[in-house]
């Protein structure tokens, strides 16, 4: 790495917005570690779910967790969670009971505060495995998790293309649902963080997303003619 600095990403948006491909080749592209803190809260919610835990108690949902250790598990670029070293698999983070239930869970102050610290400390985990950085996902990272992050994005689209892309996936996700308890709860609620890059996928290809993103990072941290790619 050099004399390179060692960079946050903050990457917030809606679903299928587009952050989670976008994070990804980042991470490629920058060796940087992923973290996609939307699979933190759809394991908790799978945990909850399979314990037969009301979510309707909801702070006090919490009580279940404690006690338990969280972890980081690291697989090639991406950094999965861990709950008493056992990392929930990734075919059962995205069915349509966690899907349907996910933004009820996230909307719980406690369950935010319990992930807190965990998240912050993942970049510190990063420049240990000796990562160039890290890129994190979600709803809240430019806002509440890193608002000091050297780059924070925000990818938005219209509902007919957000909605078409799941279905492309084979995937059903409540996208009006989830958008409302996610831009109107009391902790953390999803919003554009205020001086941070906003970018329209809609009409965006893949590539195109991620070459717009590249050239951003590029122009801030490289000299003319240098590319950290």
């Amino acid at each position: 790495m050099g004399n390179k600095p060692f960079v946050i990403i903050a990457m917030d948006g809606g679903a299928a917005s587009g952050k989670s491909t976008t994070s990804r080749a980042l991470a490629k592209r920058f060796h940087l570690m992923h973290v996609d803190t939307g699979c933190y809260y759809r394991a908790l919610t799978w945990y909850l779910l399979q314990n037969n835990v009301d979510l309707s108690l909801g702070n006090k949902v919490t009580a279940f967790f404690d006690g338990m250790e969280l972890g980081t598990s690291i697989e090639g670029e991406t950094a999965h969670i861990s709950f008493n070293g056992e990392v929930v698999p990734d075919s059962v983070l995205r069915t349509p009971e966690v899907n349907a239930r996910v933004s009820t869970v996230a909307a719980i102050p406690r369950i935010r505060q319990y992930l807190f610290d965990f998240q912050r400390e993942q970049k510190h985990i990063a420049r240990e495995a000796g990562f160039n950085g890290l890129v994190m996902e979600g709803r809240d990272i430019g806002t509440a998790i890193f608002p000091e992050a050297d780059f924070r994005f925000f990818l938005e689209a219209d509902i007919e293309t957000r909605v078409q892309r799941r279905a492309a996936e084979g995937k059903v996700d409540h996208i009006v649902k989830r958008d409302h308890v996610d831009s109107t709860r009391a902790a953390s609620p999803t919003n554009c963080p205020e001086g941070a890059i906003r970018i329209d996928t809609s009409h965006l290809g893949f590539e195109e997303v991620v070459d717009k993103v590249c050239e951003i990072i590029n122009g801030a941290l490289c000299p003319a003619g240098e590319s950290r790619s």
